[in-house]
């Protein structure tokens, strides 16, 4: 019996075809890319103003924003002065927290401010960002 005494191996008969893989990656990324949520988390844009006293308050309390256009806000309904002021009346609340975008005027967050104390709130709170 006659052994050979070397073998050869030839080169490119053992590669991998990857055009399959690539198929399933990009399957795989368009699923996940049409059955993926994205949240979008509605509400009002407010820049609040800069504060060093800034201390944390009660979230239990009534919000009220005023938008950089004076526009009142209480659970993301726009509100007149006198709807705010039946609003307060009626809920009840004890405490109040006004949340006043920086370019609003402030008369209107005085008014509201006013409003509050007319009604009997005593706690009143305004919304300021802390650096």
């Amino acid at each position: 019996m006659k052994f050979r005494k070397s073998a050869k191996v030839e080169a490119g008969l053992h590669q991998i075809d990857i055009v399959p893989l690539i198929d399933c990656v990009f399957l795989l990324l368009v699923f996940f890319m049409l059955t993926s949520s994205f949240v979008v988390i509605p509400g009002i844009n407010v820049k609040l103003p800069k504060a060093v006293t800034s201390e944390e308050l009660d979230s239990r309390s009534l919000t009220i924003v005023v938008s950089s256009e004076d526009i009142m806000y209480v659970d993301s309904k726009p509100l007149t002065i006198k709807e705010v002021e039946e609003v307060l009346q009626n809920k009840g609340f004890d405490s109040i927290f006004i949340k006043a975008d920086r370019d609003a005027s402030l008369g209107t967050v005085v008014s509201v401010w006013d409003i509050s104390k007319k009604v009997g709130i005593e706690k009143i709170g305004i919304a300021t960002t802390y650096d």
